[in-house]
């Protein structure tokens, strides 16, 4: 036991640089399904790194070394592919191979088998739709178990004399399976957190966007003024959480709200250089308070070090500005520039509206493009690693797949109406669900039963799609088999209930913390035909998720 202590001591400090490089800008792209010859390039040199160093910290036993060499090669071939796990394991095994030893030739050859074997099992979850499983833990230490296993088979089958290497197996085997197996584990535990958080901050960052719009369409239906001004910088600082946020038209501050109000007020011209630029330029003023200082031209005693000057539009022509402060004290955030920016281009947008329905209008339009946004962009990736699958053994069902992928997209880009029939939104998912049955086999069985009187009837756009995708992505690929998702519509009294629902339920939480999609689908249904129409959601766990999409019928075509 005392080994396998002193293998997890030495791991440790892998972990430990995993985990801060995790946090590191480069960290993003490397965990991406498709990696760039640059981006495996970059793994390559990491991982084979954690191998050389795995050999180097390794403890000497009995004119060998036990180490956490394997987690390198292993890792690298679970993430990157086969290519990457060999070319990993072929350095760290020669590596090994140069310091000598009576195994010094059997662990070379096993360290290049070991990043193999991650390759082909990375190569086994792609080509089935699994990509995902490659991050989970489980998968890790499984995986980094075995090979250690065929590790401790390639020394007894290579290394001589066979009666030492018999007894380095019995001594180091055991300790090197569970510290390297569970190092692995760890080490993909960081990264599938740190996904996870991209996700969950994107997710964030959108929802953000979304409430700002939510909050000043009223407002800037009303005009351009110093009066819907102030109420837009006391929206914006509350939303950003910056030290200060200011609004000026071309000559004038219009409001403030924040660190130096006392000397930034409205109705005063204004004097910055960087204001008067961006709006000359027609162009964003980013004075970060580093590299490019911020020197108020007010009061040589502003507590306010950073600016971000962001131009507002109608159409082509600059009419003002929107501006965002830090105090010296505090660095500007990468995340309120990119809001900061993203505000000052949607309020610009919404300033080409003079009238509160052309806003509403807008803030609508905004809900589609975000709805049509939820569409994973993994449902893409997963869709061509299906077709590839399928063109090598059925030609024709993989030129079947192509056009219904082509039909999903194109309909995706060009479905911009408010309103369209049941039979089109049902036409629209048949497309996908088409996909994502050739992805899933036998797990998924797609049952439909629609009353044919229904299928006139008018909904929003985008209405069942983004259900239907959480049934699957979050229910139907959570079972081994016999999943099934069921789309149901019938006439109750006055009004049609569609019903979508899977035999899973596994996703209750998720829908109620971050049924972004679901939440859109309801407000939208909710704006059109009232309160008391819109989306509800049961579920009983583990058994189903049923989904109830409540529509008004017309009058006239009541049966």
């Amino acid at each position: 036991m005392k080994l396998v202590f002193d293998l997890l001591q030495q791991m440790s400090i892998f972990l430990v640089i995993a985990y801060l490089f995790s946090k590191s800008p480069a960290f993003r792209p490397l965990t991406s399904e498709h990696l760039r010859f640059h981006h495996k390039l970059i793994l390559y040199l990491i991982f084979s790194s954690f191998s050389i160093l795995g050999t180097y910290f390794g403890l000497p036993v009995q004119d060998a070394i036990a180490n956490t060499r394997a987690i390198g090669p292993v890792l690298a071939g679970l993430i990157g592919g086969p290519v990457l796990g060999i070319a990993t394991g072929l350095t760290g095994g020669l590596h090994r191979y140069s310091l000598g030893g009576f195994t010094a030739f059997s662990c070379g050859v096993s360290t290049t088998v070991e990043g193999l074997i991650g390759g082909l099992i990375h190569l086994y979850l792609v080509r089935r739709g699994r990509g995902d499983q490659i991050y989970l833990p489980v998968v890790a230490l499984g995986v980094t178990f075995y090979a250690e296993a065929m590790q401790m088979g390639i020394i007894l089958l290579l290394a001589r004399p066979f009666d030492q290497a018999l007894a380095l197996v019995k001594l180091i085997a055991l300790p090197m399976m569970l510290a390297n197996s569970a190092g692995a584990a760890l080490f993909i535990s960081i990264i599938r957190d740190q996904r996870s958080m991209y996700d969950r901050f994107g997710a964030h960052f959108s929802a953000r966007a979304l409430k700002v719009a939510d909050r000043t369409l009223d407002i800037l239906s009303r005009g351009f003024n110093q009066k819907n001004a102030g109420e837009l910088v006391k929206i914006i600082r509350k939303e950003t959480g910056v030290g200060a946020v200011g609004i000026t038209d071309r000559d004038k501050i219009l409001a403030f709200e924040g660190l130096g109000d006392d000397h930034h007020r409205p109705d005063t011209p204004i004097t910055s250089t960087h204001t008067l630029q961006a709006i000359r330029g027609n162009q964003v003023f980013y004075a970060d308070g580093v590299n490019t200082p911020f020197n108020c031209p007010r009061s040589p005693d502003c507590p306010l070090g950073s600016a971000l000057v962001i131009p507002l539009r109608v159409e082509q022509e600059v009419i003002g500005t929107i501006i965002l402060f830090e105090p010296k004290n505090k660095l500007f955030l990468n995340l309120n520039r990119t809001l900061g920016e993203g505000l000052a281009n949607l309020l610009s947008d919404q300033l080409l509206r003079s009238r509160y329905a052309e806003q509403k209008n807008l803030l609508i339009q905004s809900e589609l493009k975000l709805v049509q946004a939820q569409v994973n962009p993994h449902f893409l990736f997963n869709a061509l690693n299906t077709i590839i699958a399928v063109v090598r053994i059925d030609a024709d069902r993989a030129r079947d797949l192509l056009l219904h992928l082509s039909n999903f997209f194109r309909k995706n880009l060009k479905r911009s109406g408010d309103l369209v029939s049941l039979e089109e939104e049902l036409d629209h998912v048949q497309s996908y669900l088409k996909i994502e049955k050739a992805r899933f086999g036998a797990r998924l069985n797609v049952v439909t039963k629609v009353d044919p009187a229904l299928l006139f009837l008018k909904l929003p756009t985008f209405t069942l799609q983004p259900i239907i995708e959480n049934a699957i992505k979050h229910g139907i690929s959570q079972l081994l088999e016999g999943g099934q998702v069921t789309i149901a519509a019938q006439q109750i009294n006055s009004h049609a209930e569609i019903v979508i629902e899977d035999n899973a339920g596994t996703y209750c939480e998720k829908l109620s913390s971050d049924g972004l999609g679901m939440n859109i689908v309801d407000k939208r249904i909710k704006n059109l035909f009232g309160a008391g129409y819109g989306v509800e959601m049961t579920c009983i766990p583990a058994q189903a998720t049923r989904v109830l999409i409540r529509i008004p019928i017309p009058e006239r075509t009541l049966s």
